[in-house]
């Protein structure tokens, strides 16, 4: 079996109520990318879809042309950012909602429980002059709540492309942390899950393996200097939850190894306490050269790899942005990620992307003006390459 590669896939593209009330009628994260403007001389902006276009994702047939671009590359799936507040209160679901009942496309898939508070900065994190405000509060409500989630989602557990890892189905976590009773959440699944025919669920929880807070006090935590040495301790936090496995993300890592500590503790200081916009520019050809962590060679980490990132659409001139971001370069991450999985279970060889389409953070797969189908025809000829290889 072949590694599997695993894109996130953000489900945004389409007008909400929600949206439209709080960021005026019709918005969608088009409006942010399309708006873009360069940070500095040769800087690329704005990023412009060209065979999907300015996509809505209510039409079936963007959905069916996502598909076939990611089988192209070598997908096996996409695993949708998924939005459960509590009391039942979900955003942004239609698109996932419409896949499973209509049976279309006949692509893999799985979910990855976004479990943050959106607030009036979430798509406009530049905007420092307004004051943040909760607009949906993430909220943990025991276990009355996490069985109605459950159940919510035990139709699409039960379709014939949820993806699967060892005959259960594959659920992300995505900030395990923030869950006060995690360890209880992830039982009554495994139990509720076995109750209603599946064989469990294989719960994987995403991580940092680096921070600017000690392992398992990310976001809430004292501030103080990273140490890029220690991921065993992250991924130790989110094992010891009770979760199978780590969903592995090395981006901060990869920063501060290939700036230095000090940089960043300056960039990030004057940012918080200072308030003042400093671009944060690294080369992405660094960034691959330290995105992985030794320990993501272990059976149970699945590591993150990314085809760009420049946050700029979201956070103008504070934004982070990775330069020298190429399909050749992206292709290089991918042979690297192929060959850390080699060794692991054949099941457990997974890799996540991030993302599909997350225009507004410049990490995307889809095709555009810049480099067309670029990313999509690196990763599939590194793939081809390693078939015939073996």
């Amino acid at each position: 079996m072949n590694t599997r590669f695993i894109a996130f896939y953000l489900p945004q593209y389409h007008p909400i109520p929600e949206n439209n009330k709080w960021w005026g009628k019709g918005f969608t994260e088009w409006l942010n990318v399309a708006k873009a403007k360069p940070c500095y001389r040769g800087h690329f902006q704005p990023r412009i879809p060209t065979d999907l276009g300015f996509y809505d994702l209510r039409l079936p047939e963007v959905r069916l042309e996502q598909a076939k671009l990611a089988q192209e590359a070598g997908i096996e799936g996409f695993c949708y950012w998924h939005y459960w507040f509590g009391n039942g209160k979900r955003l942004l679901e239609r698109p996932f909602n419409e896949v499973v009942s209509s049976g279309k496309p006949n692509f893999p898939f799985c979910l990855c429980w976004a479990n943050h508070t959106w607030s009036n900065k979430t798509w406009l994190n530049s905007k420092r002059a307004i004051s943040e405000q909760t607009l949906v509060e993430q909220q943990y409500l025991g276990d009355s709540d996490y069985t109605d989630h459950f159940y919510a989602l035990l139709p699409a557990f039960k379709d014939s492309r949820y993806i699967k890892v060892d005959g259960k189905p594959l659920f992300v976590v995505y900030n395990p942390i923030d869950v006060p009773d995690m360890s209880r959440f992830i039982a009554l699944w495994k139990e509720l899950a076995i109750r209603n025919g599946l064989e469990g669920i294989h719960f994987v929880g995403r991580t940092n393996n680096a921070s600017f807070r000690k392992p398992g006090e990310q976001g809430k935590g004292r501030f103080i200097k990273p140490n890029t040495d220690n991921a065993a301790e992250f991924y130790k936090v989110i094992l010891d939850m009770g979760f199978d496995a780590v969903n592995a993300v090395g981006r901060l890592r990869a920063e501060l190894l290939s700036k230095g500590i000090f940089q960043q503790l300056f960039v990030r200081s004057v940012n918080r306490f200072f308030g003042v916009d400093i671009l944060n520019k690294f080369d992405q050809r660094l960034i691959n050269s330290n995105l992985f962590a030794p320990e993501d060679l272990n059976d149970n980490i699945y590591p993150t790899i990314f085809p760009n990132w420049d946050r700029s659409p979201r956070g103008g001139k504070s934004a982070t942005i990775w330069t020298n971001s190429t399909p050749e370069e992206f292709g290089s991450i991918v042979k690297k990620s192929i060959d850390i999985s080699n060794n692991k279970k054949e099941q457990h060889r997974i890799v996540f992307i991030q993302a599909w389409n997350e225009w507004g953070e410049g990490n995307y797969m889809e095709p555009d003006i810049q480099y067309g189908k670029g990313y999509i025809e690196s990763m599939r000829s590194v793939i081809e390459n390693e078939k015939s290889s073996l």
